[in-house]
């Protein structure tokens, strides 16, 4: 199968890697050019989880008009970058290309349906999968429990069956569900609950929740999710979100939120797709969401100031 991978950071890296290890056709396509350059020059070296390994045979460009049709597009990006993704990808389509979006948080299928067809479209979620970059042309794979893929209007299908085919022969642990949505949802109320809690008290998930108070505001962060996801008629597979959350954090005790590490390297997180999505849902139903409201604002004033400090080193160079 001939792959794209728009955007290859730490995630879309194993991605690339282990689909083209397989014997997969990819092309990886990403703005950092040191790190196409060096996966062109000597390989994508993965470490970790999947083992110790340097794929060699990884086609890369910098925009999607330098690559080539391909059957399969997948959208790796942050949930911000989505939209700017679905609108550069219109050299890889063919007729009967397949559009893979896999994100943290809510509303990438939506994102990219204002510029595609949404008969196009998968969603996929990662559970238990963690990536991190070492440098460029360097990856370590932390971990990976599954990947959930489903067609964005429901339903399982023969091309959806052929995709979770393509990425279980690369290695990965991969379902087709009919209802994906729920799925993504129920993913998100854990993100709602550990991302920016952790952030704003720098905290790992376990250090959160040993802390009575940082762990009641990450409960209520939850709940105002869940009822979100109630009341938009959403499948939940549970009836007690504070159990729920408690059981996914302490299958991860020591680990950091993406949006955690954003911070830590005073880099824009995925706030709004996360913790901000739930008061713009909530809103929508006549709801409200005050906690997620406050938090997100904590979380946002923070990348404020690190816009400010690019721009002052920016203004002011030594």
């Amino acid at each position: 199968m001939k792959i794209a991978v728009v955007g290859t950071g730490a995630m879309g890296s194993i991605y690339a890697g282990l689909l083209a290890d397989a014997g997969n056709t990819v092309w990886a396509i990403d703005i950092w050019q040191e790190h196409l350059a060096a996966i062109k020059t000597s390989g994508l070296r993965i470490q970790g989880h999947s083992g110790d390994r340097t794929i060699t045979n990884i086609r890369t460009a910098t925009k999607p008009a330098d690559a080539e049709p391909c059957d399969l597009i997948i959208i790796a990006t942050k949930a911000s970058a989505v939209g700017a993704a679905a609108t550069s990808i219109a050299p890889l389509l063919r007729k009967n290309s397949i559009i893979l979006t896999i994100q943290n948080g809510l509303g990438a299928g939506d994102r990219i349906r204002e510029y595609l067809s949404d008969d196009k479209i998968l969603l996929g979620v990662a559970g238990g999968f963690g990536a991190s970059l070492k440098g460029p042309g360097h990856v370590h794979h932390n971990g990976m429990e599954l990947i959930r893929i489903g067609e964005m209007n429901g339903g399982v299908s023969e091309r959806l069956e052929m995709v979770a085919d393509t990425w279980r022969h690369a290695g990965f642990n991969v379902r087709a569900f009919e209802d994906i949505n729920q799925l993504i949802w129920e993913k998100f109320i854990c993100n709602v609950a550990y991302s920016a809690p952790c952030t704003i008290f720098d905290r790992t998930i376990g250090e959160l929740m040993a802390d009575r108070h940082s762990r009641w505001i990450s409960k209520v962060c939850a709940r105002e999710a869940y009822d979100v996801a109630r009341a938009s008629n959403i499948n939940l597979s549970f009836d007690d979100p504070s159990a729920y959350i408690t059981a996914f954090g302490s299958k991860m005790p020591n680990a950091r939120p993406s949006m955690l590490l954003d911070h830590h390297a005073n880099r824009a997180s995925e706030i709004d797709a996360i913790n901000g999505m739930v008061p713009v849902v909530a809103k929508k139903l006549g709801m409200s969401a005050p906690y997620n409201e406050v938090v997100s604002a904590i979380v946002r004033s923070r990348e404020r100031e690190f816009q400010e400090i690019d721009h002052s080193i920016t203004s002011n160079p030594k």
